[in-house]
């Protein structure tokens, strides 16, 4: 064959090899090097900030949410890119896409439920004392109920606060879980609740050893009717105490919570209360970290319910005053 001959039987080689290559090689940096060799393959996939897919193959590049110990968490976008122009056969791995963390809840049900971290240690920042009021300089107000007799109220004021979105805290004795169980569970359901003995008795009358049961036998009715423990919350029953019962009470893991205002609702429209009168004094005793006392019960002469009559308005007062309404356990 002539000089000229090969010549031409070279470049007729040479082009029929870029046709099957395609006409335009991949630039640097590509994801994928169609036609490569398995040097020039591995040569681009050594490179920073690059990787080399395969089909059926996932591998992740720098910057895509690996996880590892210590490191950004799995929800962290990858900071690398694709240059311009590249391709890649390979199905996107399931760790590339960004994951959306949900939206925390709002519903505070939730949250009322959990029993205090660590009761004695709450506890001890609080001993010797029968709370009146919440340490705090912001526009807050504790709404409590206390339950140790009837159960007249329990249905409007749950309904009161369900509309009003507004979470409370009730204190239960053992009677009254024992006596209502279907009211008790209504409570526990959406609201913190608190141990006000077994069945409501003077504590300061009794031996150290008796107050102790009541203690104990309201905790432990209040843990079969309602599934939680009420710790780390005590209010004294009639709100007798003395240095002796909080000594008592604290020793049981408690905080024994008092109040800022009684709305003495509980005395009914017999002993000269009205919804007025209980509203007016609830809004005027108004400071920030008050404790408010309330009743479920009706009372026992004329069977009116003043505190649940009067809840809508109490609210709605002192949120025009610019207060926000906190459980025990937000609030302390």
């Amino acid at each position: 064959m002539s000089g000229r001959a090969v010549t031409w039987s070279v470049a007729v080689a040479l082009v029929a090899g870029l046709a099957a290559c395609g006409s335009t090689p991949a630039g640097p940096g590509s994801l994928e090097t169609p036609g490569a060799s398995p040097a020039v393959s591995a040569g681009a996939s050594a490179s920073a900030g690059t990787a080399t897919p395969t089909a059926g193959s996932a591998t992740p590049s720098r910057g895509t949410a690996t996880p590892s110990t210590g490191g950004a968490p799995a929800s962290t976008p990858s900071t690398t890119s694709p240059l311009p122009g590249a391709t890649t056969t390979a199905a996107p791995s399931p760790r590339t896409t960004p994951r959306v963390s949900p939206a925390p809840s709002t519903t505070w049900v939730r949250s009322v439920v959990r029993p205090a971290p660590d009761a004695c240690a709450l506890t001890a920042k609080y001993r010797g004392k029968d709370l009146e009021v919440v340490p705090t300089t912001a526009k807050i107000a504790v709404l409590t109920f206390d339950a140790g007799a009837s159960s007249t109220g329990v249905t409007p004021i749950l309904s009161t606060l369900a509309t009003t979105k507004v979470a409370a805290t009730f204190f239960l004795t053992g009677d009254f879980i024992r006596d209502h169980p279907s009211a008790t569970a209504s409570i526990a359901a959406a609201h913190l609740v608190g141990n006000h003995s077994a069945t409501h008795p003077d504590l300061t009358t009794l031996s150290s050893t008796a107050v102790v049961d009541e203690i104990r036998k309201g905790a432990a009715a209040i843990q079969a009717g309602t599934g939680r423990p009420p710790r780390p919350w005590f209010r004294f029953p009639f709100g007798a105490r003395d240095a002796r019962t909080i000594g008592l009470v604290n020793g049981e893991c408690y905080v024994a919570v008092r109040w800022t205002v009684d709305s003495l609702g509980w005395k009914g429209t017999s002993g000269g209360m009205t919804v007025t009168k209980v509203r007016d004094r609830i809004l005027a005793a108004a400071r920030p970290g008050m404790v408010v006392l309330m009743h479920v019960g009706a009372n026992p002469d004329d069977g009116t319910t003043l505190d649940a009559a009067a809840l809508p308005s109490v609210i709605a007062g002192l949120r025009a005053k610019g207060y926000s309404f906190v459980t025990l356990q937000q609030a302390l």
